[in-house]
């Protein structure tokens, strides 16, 4: 299904050598470095530099790295839906998690839901959270996974051409370093974030951010806003970095272990969800119903 090198380029550019990759893979490392001439000839690109030191990626080895496990997964769960489509039932929900759309709610409700669709699977599939990766996924939902849950609006749904189902409205908190002179609080007060750097999702990402934002540069401009375009581990890292000041919700807990994240007394909130297709299949329907009695209930 996809260039098996694929597989050795991935674990060179973790190993850092043709040595070390030569010894996870368990083959020789001639053998590796023919495989990754073979990619670099067959792509036409340079991936790696040679060094005293060892290899480091060039700047089109970063990009390929950056996608090279959706790839890899991506293809491998397409032989899984061939397989799946082998069988009789094809009741499975397939739902997407990465470190910013955690499935721990889905999770947590599936055993109430079981009572509802007790026909239906549950499978997890994980995912690099990259701009890439987010525009891939969420424009297609439905084909390689069904569900993500995390935080929308209508401006994000249609972006991102998919639809939502509200499960919550979440608080907008703060996250800092635990080495920040606000981490000793439980909660803070608006007050609390006079001269410090606030980091942002840049302005019609979320209209209940920038309401947020419109609020602070009107009532707050002690508070300094920093702009930012993507929800990754490198915007925590930032934050950590940076003793900064970063703009989270309760769930994202577990991004980073060094980020504490509090509730602020600003009275803003967001909605979290389930994103699908905005042409659901049919199990995944039932299983949106099944969502939604189990709330109620």
């Amino acid at each position: 299904m996809y260039n098996p090198q694929l597989d050795t380029f991935l674990c060179v550019a973790e190993s850092g050598s043709f040595n070390k990759a030569a010894e996870k893979l368990f083959i020789s490392p001639p053998a590796v470095i023919k495989q990754i001439n073979l990619l670099e000839e067959s792509l036409n690109l340079q991936l790696f530099v040679r060094t005293h030191r060892g290899l480091v990626l060039t700047e089109a080895g970063k990009s390929l790295f950056q996608d090279v496990k959706y790839i890899i997964q991506y293809c491998k769960d397409s032989v899984t839906r061939a397989r799946n489509a082998m069988q009789e039932s094809t009741d499975v929900i397939r739902i997407g998690t990465s470190p910013m759309t955690p499935a721990q709610v889905l999770v947590d409700l599936w055993p109430k839901l079981q009572a509802y669709c007790p026909n239906i699977k549950f499978q997890l599939i994980p995912f690099d959270n990259t701009p890439e990766n987010a525009r891939e996924i969420l424009a297609n939902l439905g084909q390689n996974i069904d569900v993500v849950a995390g935080i929308f609006d209508r401006t994000m749904l249609t972006l991102r051409q998919c639809a939502g189902l509200e499960l919550s409205r979440e608080p907008i908190c703060c996250a800092v370093s635990v080495h920040h002179r606000l981490a000793q609080k439980e909660k803070l007060t608006v007050q609390d974030l006079y001269g410090e750097n606030l980091m942002l999702m840049r302005r019609n990402w979320s209209h209940y951010v920038d309401l947020l934002r419109d609020d602070l540069w009107k009532n707050h401009p002690q508070i300094h806003i920093v702009d930012f375009n993507f929800y990754d581990v490198a915007v925590f890292n930032q934050c950590e970095n940076n003793n900064c000041v970063l703009m989270a919700v309760e769930n994202w807990r577990y991004v980073h272990p060094l980020l504490k994240i509090m509730p602020v007394d600003w009275g803003y909130s967001i909605p979290f969800g389930l994103l699908h297709s905005p042409q659901p299949s049919s199990t995944v329907k039932q299983f949106l119903r099944a969502v939604e009695k189990t709330l109620k209930a």
